[in-house]
């Protein structure tokens, strides 16, 4: 599930995009899909009818009905810079777990390899 909540910039932005892959052919509108949903957090599955088309037109039906909502763009970068701070964290919590688990320390292993390249080029 992706968002629900945007700036209205972000709005503006989305219905150009929708308007541009409903204009456009399967591979353009796999583009634009793709665009929405790494740019902007927004899947066109969490507000539409299974095989209707999603266009500008819906989009504002969604905020209509209270699907989507537009919050201010200071509430949207906080939003963003929180979301940013829990993936990289999660990341790290991750990467601690596995190597708990027995995974290899690629940051170790690259310091080794950087030092042991240092130290063939110093030989040379």
């Amino acid at each position: 599930m992706g968002r629900n909540k945007f700036s209205h910039g972000e709005i503006t932005e989305i219905a150009k995009l929708l308007r541009q892959k409903n204009a456009g052919n399967r591979g353009q509108q796999k583009q634009v899909r793709h665009v929405l949903r790494v740019d902007y957090g927004f899947n066109i599955s969490d507000f539409n009818e299974p095989g209707k088309a999603f266009g500008d037109e819906e989009l504002h039906q969604a905020i209509a009905r209270g699907a989507i909502q537009i919050l201010d763009d200071a509430t949207i970068t906080a939003m963003k810079e929180k979301r940013a701070r829990d993936k990289a964290r999660d990341a790290a919590q991750q990467e601690q777990e596995a190597i708990a688990n027995g995974a290899t320390d690629w940051k170790e292993a690259m310091k080794e390899w950087e030092a042991w390249e240092k130290e063939k080029t110093d030989k040379e």
